[in-house]
């Protein structure tokens, strides 16, 4: 048997006086030093957390919450829907969630319609829908309340035309039914005529909507005519199109095409064009530019010089810009 041996106690104690003394002197340099590259270390990561923020001041702000309504008669809006949200995205710090419906009558089963709440979480509704025949006075009634309580909206084309109480071609009385859509859009339109080029020309000069863009003519659009525009709105470019008569002879019609409004107790900010019935249209950087800073000034979010506000920029500039 392999015999064991044991180091007794003065082996032990000769062991540890073996050792060298521990130098406290030593170990204290070592922690002084270890807390300078601690400290350069995270002055380091902060300037490096300083640099890659986006230049366009995005990174603490929260995108803006557009929902956009889409659907009904007379236009694309299973291509148009997917042209303003890959649009405005690239132009400004927003998220469009999106309501369609591929329905394609004057009636369309909006989830909006007796639903007066549809509008909760939202900072921003783009009506973009297309239904005369809307014209239950309730539920025109709720589709108006989250504006008439302060929620912005942007109107785009036939949603001049949607939710008709009447005659459209009536002069409204404000404060009847016949009105009520009328009274928050800031301008009543009853029809148009044949798709001919509209020559835009931007007559709001000092509004930050309009700082910077130059006059346009589209492709064959349809033209909105003016029935009556309301005290509360402020026109900011005027289409003028030629259109040819039975006789043969050219009539050269002119109306107001872009707007602001300010609607209800609450002076909400309301956007609007007729602008933008083909898609050729819609996905017009001119056009996308105009309707991205009617959302952004419907929200309070556009410097006076037409630039999106601070935080409110595309989150990259490789995107189209304003």
């Amino acid at each position: 048997m392999q015999n064991m041996t044991t180091p007794n106690n003065e082996s032990l104690k000769l062991d540890r006086r073996a050792q060298p003394p521990e130098d406290s002197h030593s170990a204290t340099r070592l922690d002084s030093r270890s807390r300078r590259i601690v400290n350069r270390l995270c002055c380091a990561l902060l300037a490096l957390s300083a640099c890659v923020v986006p230049r366009s001041g995005n990174a603490a702000t929260a995108p803006l919450r557009v929902l956009l309504i889409t659907g009904g008669c007379c236009h694309d809006y299973a291509h148009q829907k997917d042209i303003l949200k890959k649009g405005l995205e690239e132009r400004a710090n927003v998220i469009v969630d999106q309501l369609y419906t591929d329905d394609s009558s004057t009636h369309p089963p909006l989830a909006i319609l007796g639903n007066p709440d549809y509008a909760k979480g939202y900072d921003v509704i783009i009506h973009d829908e297309c239904g005369s025949d809307i014209s239950d006075p309730q539920k025109v009634e709720d589709v108006l309340k989250p504006h008439r309580e302060g929620i912005p909206g942007v109107n785009l084309h036939c949603a001049m035309h949607s939710y008709r109480i009447g005659n459209p071609n009536d002069p409204v009385t404000p404060g009847t039914p016949h009105g009520l859509w009328f009274e928050y859009l800031g301008l009543q339109s009853s029809g148009h005529g044949p798709q001919e080029p509209i020559a835009i020309h931007y007559v709001g000069d000092k509004n930050p909507i309009t700082q910077g863009l130059t006059d346009w003519t589209t492709v064959n659009e349809e033209h909105y005519n003016n029935v009556h525009v309301f005290k509360s709105a402020t026109p900011l470019a005027h289409g003028t199109q030629a259109v040819k008569q039975h006789d043969g002879t050219l009539k050269t019609n002119d109306f107001v095409v872009v707007w602001t409004n300010r609607y209800g107790p609450k002076k909400t900010r309301v956007f609007s064009t007729t602008i933008g019935h083909n898609n050729i249209t819609v996905e017009d950087p001119r056009y996308l530019d105009l309707v991205a800073r009617g959302l952004l000034w419907a929200t309070g979010h556009l410097n006076d010089d037409g630039t999106p506000a601070q935080g409110y920029g595309p989150a990259s500039k490789a995107g189209a810009g304003l």
